[in-house]
């Protein structure tokens, strides 16, 4: 009887073994501009990249681009849910409100990404936005009401501002002082990360596997503007 047990256990192992490994890690999408994407630092030590590390069973893909509008992200929308993310974390507009553009034409299309990110069946988490108030208070204070107003419509986890201890913080941004140095970006990483961990739905493992994601997202020529 016990040799019958060992046998029953040893045919059992390859099984085992076999779906531990067809498990996969949720894919997370990070849809940004030139902060997201660590403007003028290695991919590496953009905030997406140090969030996996934060992350326990979460994939994180780095879909930002540089100079991208809140109409440039909803053009990539298309290609971002080709891979089929479990969640998307939302983080556009800062180049809408430096180039004065309405803020009802910021809210449409964040509206629209999230409408279209939702029925594609990804989790949406949304991050606001601040400017400075070079177009007059009013304008400032628009823009930013605009996020919470998306975040409440679609039911969304809502970040109040994306660089939350790094804004106006000369020491952790670039020359510029807009885009996070490499520290800038860690202290991004973290605030971002206990967000997520908040907000993050247990989700099914993405089937086709994490790579594949990344493929589709970042195939050449697809990254829009």
């Amino acid at each position: 009887m016990r040799r019958w047990l060992w046998i029953i256990l040893a045919l059992s192992m390859p099984l085992q073994g076999i779906a531990k490994k067809a498990e996969r890690p949720g894919v997370l999408v990070c849809l940004g501009d030139s902060v997201t994407a660590g403007y003028g630092l290695s991919e590496a030590q953009a905030y997406p990249s140090l969030l996996e590390k934060r992350l326990s069973g979460w994939r994180v893909i780095n879909a930002g681009v540089s100079g991208d509008t809140t109409a440039g992200g909803l053009k990539r929308l298309d290609w971002v849910l080709k891979s089929h993310p479990d969640a998307i974390f939302v983080a556009l507009g800062g180049n809408d409100g430096l180039r004065g553009l309405q803020p009802a034409e910021t809210e449409r299309n964040l509206d629209s990404i999230l409408k279209k990110a939702k029925a594609a069946g990804s989790q949406v988490l949304l991050a606001g936005m601040f400017v400075p108030t070079n177009y007059g208070e009013s304008y400032s204070q628009d823009f930013h009401s605009l996020y919470r107003r998306v975040a409440q419509k679609h039911k969304a986890p809502f970040m109040p501002f994306l660089l939350t201890g790094v804004a106006g913080k000369a020491d952790l941004n670039q020359a510029d002082g807009i885009h996070p140095t490499a520290e800038g970006q860690k202290i991004l990483a973290v605030h971002i990360g206990t967000f997520l961990r908040s907000h993050l739905l247990k989700t099914a493992s993405y089937k086709e596997g994490p790579n594949q994601a990344e493929k589709v997202i970042r195939r050449k020529g697809d990254m829009g503007p």
